[in-house]
């Protein structure tokens, strides 16, 4: 199968790319660029590919491609709020010009990267199923929604979009981000010795690491038509619906030294939820995670000495609306976020 990949610069997207080549797909990239240089470690081997922004997509990008795994986005919520407008044009407006244009060029299947972040302030202690009610509480996940009920709009007996609710990510991948809750908290013991934790520690979160949300792609790729069209699906583990506590308290078990340290100067967080995950186990049948959050850590903390990650990188190369904001500062992007070259 002929695959596009957008965002196959990123951080989920270096990670799933060799593993849709390993699966015997054909791997096509669509990416801007902005976050290529967040490498920890040696540069990983791209496939061939666009560099182009989403907004700027044409007929030409997704001729003769078979799917499309859709990943490209201001990817979390500190980033979307920064510039919401921004939010809605790259992730909302143009994901949907994306998804239309792939649907007249015969594109057969397009898995989107959604979140479970549009439960929002779930409101229960109960696992939250995909038929709950939708509460996004950020631009972020607000867009996902909008997304998600413009692609409902658009399937058809030919073009079956599959919403792809990923948790939280984590794990280590070779384009880093430290912006994601286990990675900076790794970082943090390590680079501090304190395992910081900024709220009360008490929301929950579900996570799921990198790896398996690229299995998950990959399977829901070639998965039974009748199975995915036009559903939603929860992307993780139960196992790996923790409290932020929680994660803080596996972190200093995998980092020998550091310290749980919880201010709850941010207070309490809306954003809180446990997950249910059996539906897509159902559609996908053998289809399970293989990562916990403990593996993970003890993974990252790994890497992250291996390559001798820096406060400096930590702070400024690994997260994202740093790199934006220097790329800005520096005049290599408008005020759009296009590149000016």
């Amino acid at each position: 199968m002929r695959v596009l990949l957008t965002g196959h610069q990123g951080y989920l997207g270096t990670v799933m790319a060799p593993v849709l080549a390993a699966a015997g797909h054909e791997v096509v990239g669509l990416d801007a660029g902005l976050f290529a240089d967040c490498v920890l470690g040696p540069s990983p081997v791209d496939p061939p590919g666009h560099r182009v922004d989403l907004r700027d997509v044409t007929a030409e990008h997704v001729a003769g491609v078979d799917a499309v795994i859709h990943l490209a986005a201001l990817s979390n919520d500190p980033l979307g709020s920064l510039a919401p407008e921004l939010t809605y044009d790259i992730n909302h407006h143009a994901s949907v010009r994306l998804a239309r244009l792939a649907r007249d060029a015969g594109v057969r299947r397009f898995l989107y990267a959604s979140t479970c972040s549009v439960y929002g302030a779930a409101g229960s202690s109960d696992l939250v199923t995909e038929d709950a009610p939708l509460r996004p509480v950020t631009p972020y996940a607000e867009s996902k929604v909008r997304v998600e009920d413009d692609l409902h709009a658009l399937s058809d007996g030919d073009f079956s979009p599959v919403f792809m609710r990923n948790a939280t990510a984590f794990g280590h991948s070779p384009r880093l981000r430290a912006d994601i809750v286990l990675n900076n908290l790794v970082g943090h013991a390590l680079l501090s010795g304190e395992v910081l934790v900024l709220s009360d520690g008490t929301p929950w979160r579900p996570l799921v690491h990198a790896a398996d949300i690229a299995r998950a792609f990959t399977a829901a790729l070639t998965a039974p038509r009748e199975a995915v069209h036009d559903r939603a699906f929860n992307i993780g583990s139960e196992t790996n619906n923790v409290t932020v506590a929680e994660i803080a308290g596996q972190v200093a078990e995998a980092v020998s030294g550091s310290k749980v340290v919880i201010t709850g100067e941010t207070g309490a967080d809306p954003r809180s939820y446990r997950v249910d995950f059996s539906r897509f186990r159902a559609a996908v049948p053998g289809f399970d995670c293989e990562w916990t959050v403990k593996q993970g850590a003890l993974e990252l903390a790994d890497a992250y000495r291996k390559h001798g990650l820096t406060r400096e990188d930590f702070e400024q190369r690994f997260t994202r609306l740093a790199v934006l904001r220097a790329a800005s500062d520096a005049g290599a992007v408008d005020d759009t976020l296009r590149w000016r070259r």
